[in-house]
């Protein structure tokens, strides 16, 4: 048999103190669409950005055409024949297709004149290779998503690419639209090009793809080949996977004993949303409500609305359609300022940018968002302001030598630990958390599930984003699941890891559950 045209053998990479892959080993075929899958964070991105060059290995064997391939950059992968075609198409919306595709063909001269007539020629060419009917002279800006992503990849072809890596490529299409890209990477596959296929969505990898590989925590689940119904199979030993096990493949993990069990009752609603929607964010039509004293999980896959529903909220981009309440009074919310004064406040996903200030000391940030309130004259009080936060280290057990220590030389955790003080030192009734323990080791993770437990022991009312699926179901009341800008689900806090995977892929036979 004929080597791969790609093969990973135990690759590993590590940023930091995060291990992003574990000893992965993945191959590629000629003639293949091999598809990779995983939740967020299991390491699709950082092990396509290996293959791209765009990262090198820590460790591991990088194989292209049965040949090892040392210190592989993005110039030397597009010499191999290796390209990528993202969510968002890599072109110049001022310039034409034929100028677009030439710019990936066409090596750079000062003397060198430009054949027009030879460039729209090659164009025509390529975009025929990949069943696109769109006149060369066109400007990209004049395109549909779907026909930039087929010029995208009419150029990788006229470049020579042998392994096209798309990476959710039909986030942004219409069902139409993905059946027309499907039919091209079966083409493409015809032709003897090796495709690496990532998607959230199921239904498509099940239409397109020879294989799948499940990535789960930085490491390989496995490969398995894509096929029908168990009913249908004769060889249970290399029986195709079907969706359901591809599920449970992706998930397939117990909630951890670092999830405290809950210490209070839901009360009455606290915040409730009724057809909220921001069109520069893609949400709409959210109906929902947050009780006092349980933690409402948001679940949903990357892109599917959930931190832009949570800024809607905080008014960084207001809701332009909809209603909202609190405690059954009505509300609305124009800016940052308004959610604060109203009670609600957020703390987003990334501190070390948006949570913290990490050139300043802890009491700074603690006191940051109640200057008003701590500072009614304009004066500062330092010593209020160093009694008010030493308060808060205490209660939250913050590991610092002093409330003057920069943010900066806190651990992780430690910083998180602040930036939930910030919000809390002003006094709210609910709390959005943004991936709360992200980037936190386990001790952290069980301290901060502690606090959120106790806040909601207190009568506040959480609504918890968390890309970490363990998390959404050992803390979460409730789970509402998003997908495409829109509450898709309202599920049981003791669902399982499945039923909201599925929900958040599409899957549900019954669509959307009521709330």
């Amino acid at each position: 048999m004929d080597a791969p045209l790609l093969q990973l053998d135990q690759v590993t990479k590590s940023f930091g103190a995060v291990r992003a892959l574990k000893g992965v080993s993945f191959s590629l075929r000629a003639g293949q669409v091999h598809a990779l899958v995983g939740e967020n964070g299991a390491g699709k991105s950082t092990l396509i950005k290996l293959i791209s060059g765009a990262h090198q290995p820590d460790g591991g064997i990088i194989e292209i055409d049965g040949l090892q391939v040392e210190r592989l950059n993005p110039a030397l992968a597009r010499t191999l024949g290796i390209a990528a075609i993202y969510q968002q198409p890599a072109l110049f919306n001022d310039l034409s297709v034929a100028e677009n595709i030439a710019l990936g063909l066409e090596k750079p001269s000062v003397a060198r004149r430009v054949r027009w007539a030879e460039r729209r020629a090659v164009a025509v060419e390529l975009l025929e290779r990949v069943g696109a009917h769109i006149e060369p002279d066109t400007e990209v800006r004049q395109l549909s998503m779907p026909e930039q992503q087929l010029v995208e990849i009419a150029r990788a072809l006229g470049a020579g690419a042998r392994i096209l890596i798309m990476d959710e490529p039909t986030a942004s299409l219409t069902s139409k639209e993905v059946e027309l890209l499907i039919d091209v990477v079966k083409d493409l596959r015809a032709q003897g090009v090796g495709v690496i296929y990532i998607s959230h969505r199921l239904g498509e990898i099940f239409q397109v793809a020879d294989c799948v590989t499940v990535l789960r925590d930085g490491e390989s689940v496995g490969t398995f080949p894509v096929g029908g119904p168990r009913s249908a199979r004769r060889d249970e030993s290399n029986a195709p996977i079907t969706e359901s096990e591809l599920i449970q493949r992706m998930v397939g993990r117990e909630v951890s004993t670092i999830f405290p069990p809950s210490q209070s009752t839901p009360g009455a609603p606290m915040l409730s949303l009724h057809g909220i929607g921001c069109r520069a964010s893609g949400v709409h039509g959210v109906t929902l409500e947050v009780r006092a004293g349980e933690v409402l999980g948001l679940a949903g896959l990357v892109g599917a609305g959930r931190t832009e529903l949570a800024r809607i909220l905080f008014g960084i981009t207001p809701a332009d359609s909809g209603t909202m309440t609190l405690e059954g009074k009505p509300l609305r919310i124009r800016s940052p300022r308004d959610a604060v004064k109203a009670g609600i406040v957020y703390v987003p996903e990334d501190r070390r940018h948006h949570g913290v200030i990490l050139e300043m000391p802890v009491a700074a940030n603690v006191t940051m968002g109640i200057h008003p309130r701590l500072f009614p004259t304009g004066w500062l009080r330092l010593a209020a302001e160093r009694a008010l936060a030493q308060d808060y280290i205490r209660d939250l057990a913050i590991k610092t030598p002093s409330s003057e220590t920069r943010v900066g030389n806190l651990s992780g955790g430690n910083q998180q630990k602040v930036a939930l003080a910030r919000w809390l030192a002003a006094q709210p009734k609910v709390l959005i958390l943004d991936e709360p323990t992200q980037g936190v080791d386990v001790g952290a993770k069980a301290e901060i599930h502690k606090l959120i437990r106790r806040f909601t022991a207190q009568g506040l009312a959480v609504l918890m984003i968390s890309s970490e699926l363990p998390e959404i179901l050992g803390m979460s009341d409730r789970i509402a699941v998003m997908r495409g800008g829109g509450v898709v689900a309202v599920l049981p806090g003791n669902s399982s890891a499945p039923d909201v995977m599925a929900a958040a892929l599409g899957q549900t036979e019954d669509g959307p559950i009521a709330r």
